[in-house]
């Protein structure tokens, strides 16, 4: 009875107990991976990965990451335990951003250069597709029921609905000037697209692909040119939705029900991109010109650390 009681209390103990987890930040200018204990608050180590790394994911299994190095075109597979390259991927010209699908076995990239999403069979190695879409494509992302691949141009104001099955192109919905980003709420019924020139965020219904809100950002004391929306994610539970705005320096919390700004975080300068804890209760910045990364506290909705990595933080990704 007493050990029982014991354990009891042990576990209860630790439920207060933040969870360890590995922080993963590409630096576009050291040509580097940063790894970061966050729970410490320390860069434990930077590892050179390649020429000009940006877009950055785990796999579903969090063995491996995938690493876009732009200036090698091609897309790196990082054994994340070792840190060792362990393969490569053909991603086409000048690979920045891209997309894992949520069995991690396809990898949809952006070619800006060419205007065109290629379509990558992992285990394979091997490019299957490559679709034309409109001019200077950025902004990738899969549904997390598998049905979409939205791809978002930033020239033609666009973001483009892929069919998983089909591979092709079924419908357009023309946005705000420059969309940079897109985010797929976790039932894949809402896409959260942002436009860099526009300073907004729109909302999109799946079913008809039309925009169904568009959020306005202002932040007291922030010039109108300084608000570039970019990076977004949404919770789980689709509470919240957060919104890099870059040169603002801020993260813009909105409440995914009533679509209400709450509040503007200040964080690192020219915030990019965003990453969820895996328990959700912490999000992750990179910020570029002050070559640091944010933790944000979720349940306090308040900046707790900000940890130094190396220049020009640009992708983050995260381990258990």
């Amino acid at each position: 009875m007493k050990k029982n009681v014991l354990g009891l209390f042990l576990a209860a103990a630790l439920t207060g107990v933040a969870q360890a987890e590995t922080v993963f930040v590409t630096l576009e200018k050291d040509n580097a991976l940063a790894v970061v204990d966050p729970i410490s608050g320390k860069l434990i180590k930077t590892v050179e990965i390649g020429l000009r790394p940006r877009g950055i994911a785990i796999s579903p299994d969090n063995k491996f990451l995938y690493v876009a190095t732009s200036d090698e075109n091609t897309i790196k597979i990082i054994d994340a335990g070792t840190l060792k390259e362990a393969g490569k991927l053909p991603s086409g010209e000048d690979p920045e951003t891209f997309a894992l699908n949520p069995a991690g076995d396809r990898l949809y990239v952006s070619n800006e250069d060419d205007s065109q999403v290629t379509v990558i069979d992992i285990s394979h190695k091997k490019a299957v597709k490559q679709i034309k879409v409109g001019v200077e494509p950025e902004g990738i992302t899969v549904s997390p029921d598998n049905f979409w691949v939205a791809s978002a141009s930033e020239t033609t104001n666009m973001v483009h609905w892929i069919d998983t099955k089909t591979n092709a192109i079924v419908e357009n919905t023309l946005v705000d000037p420059r969309p940079r980003a897109l985010g797929f709420t976790a039932d894949s019924q809402q896409l959260w697209v942002t436009s860099e020139m526009a300073g907004t965020l729109m909302i999109l219904d799946v079913k008809t692909k039309q925009i169904i809100k568009t959020i306005k950002f202002d932040v007291q004391g922030v010039t109108a040119d300084k608000i570039q929306p970019v990076g977004v994610v949404i919770d789980k539970d689709r509470k919240r939705g957060y919104v890099a705005l870059g040169p603002a320096n801020r993260v813009a919390v909105i409440n995914a029900q009533t679509f209400e700004v709450e509040k503007y975080l200040l964080v690192g300068q020219r915030v990019w991109n965003l990453a969820f804890s895996p328990d959700q209760k912490r999000l992750y910045t990179t910020n570029g010109t002050s070559n640091d990364i944010s933790l944000i506290d979720l349940e306090t909705q308040t900046v707790t650390k900000s940890i130094g990595v190396g220049t020009y933080p640009w992708g983050v990704a995260v381990k258990p």
